[in-house]
């Protein structure tokens, strides 16, 4: 069993990209309520009314993940307006670009903070209520960059390797329950997170070079679109599949990372033109 009349879907980051197409695709599904949080309340505004008036009950909530109070508040107001939860969603994420000596400790404790505790504690909050209902669902986001580690990215891939490791070792602890765990490895998807990623704070790049690079970003990330990734995720969902990979790019990649554990970047390389190094 997965997706019935009675699921309860959080999604966090609903306000744009995956988390919004997600929301959108799950209103069409036969299910009792979707739960939508995000820290931009316009955005939510937004996919609120994308979602119409048919359909399950949907809420909107204004939370910030990386924020343990205010996660545990956001849990009570869900299990008081909805009564459930059967499936977590923990799809909120912030980039950071820089190499390691132009990324400050603010930056990467910002970063961490939104895309590795805000899956932490969506996990953590949401577990015992999970853990009572007759079928139930974690999904965690981690990145292609949870598979592969390319230069300039350092903070946001410990962040999505932590995702990985922290996942895979729920999933082998629930094996045998009610809850399933799936971790989500997307490849480029056109959303906006290029374009609102944090750049160093002490990088030496001018504004033009930023924006080039961005530009750059948005380029090679526009493999997969949001629609396409939210029906695969879905799909993955009602498999309970504890792996969903997204996109062609993060297939392949990812293959050649476990074939050539050392040297992978030189064969991407080959095949990239050197694309992913972040130049």
């Amino acid at each position: 069993m997965s997706l019935t009349d009675n699921s309860v879907v959080v999604i966090t980051g609903a306000a744009s990209g995956i988390g919004r197409a997600l929301a959108i695709r799950l209103a069409r599904e036969p299910i009792k309520g979707i739960v939508l949080a995000d820290v931009n309340e316009a955005g939510l505004a937004e996919t609120v009314a994308m979602i119409g008036d048919s359909g399950p009950e949907v809420t909107s909530h204004l939370v910030d993940v990386s924020d343990q109070a205010a996660m545990l508040d956001f849990a009570d107001e869900v299990l008081e307006r909805h009564g459930r939860v059967t499936h977590v969603i923990n799809n909120a994420g912030v980039a950071l670009g820089g190499d390691v000596h132009e990324v400050s400790m603010g930056d990467i404790d910002w970063l961490m903070g939104v895309n590795f505790w805000g899956v932490v504690f969506g996990t953590k909050i949401f577990l015992p209520h999970l853990m009572k209902e007759r079928s139930a669902h974690i999904v965690n986001f981690s990145s292609l960059f949870g598979l592969i580690a390319p230069p300039g990215q350092a903070a946001y891939c410990a962040s999505k390797f932590a995702v990985r490791g922290f996942t895979e070792s729920l999933r082998h602890e629930l094996e045998g329950t009610n809850v399933a765990v799936s971790v989500v490895h997307p490849g480029g998807v056109k959303t906006n997170i290029a374009n609102t990623a944090r750049i160093g704070e002490h990088t030496t790049q001018t504004k033009e070079q930023i924006e080039a690079r961005r530009a750059k970003a948005n380029k090679d990330l526009d493999r997969t679109s949001p629609e396409k990734a939210a029906e695969i995720i879905v799909k993955g969902i009602k498999a309970r599949k504890s792996r969903i990979v997204i996109g062609p790019d993060a297939r392949i990649l990812g293959v050649i990372a476990r074939l050539f554990p050392k040297r992978y970047f030189s064969v991407i390389d080959r095949l990239t033109g050197r694309r992913l190094r972040n130049e």
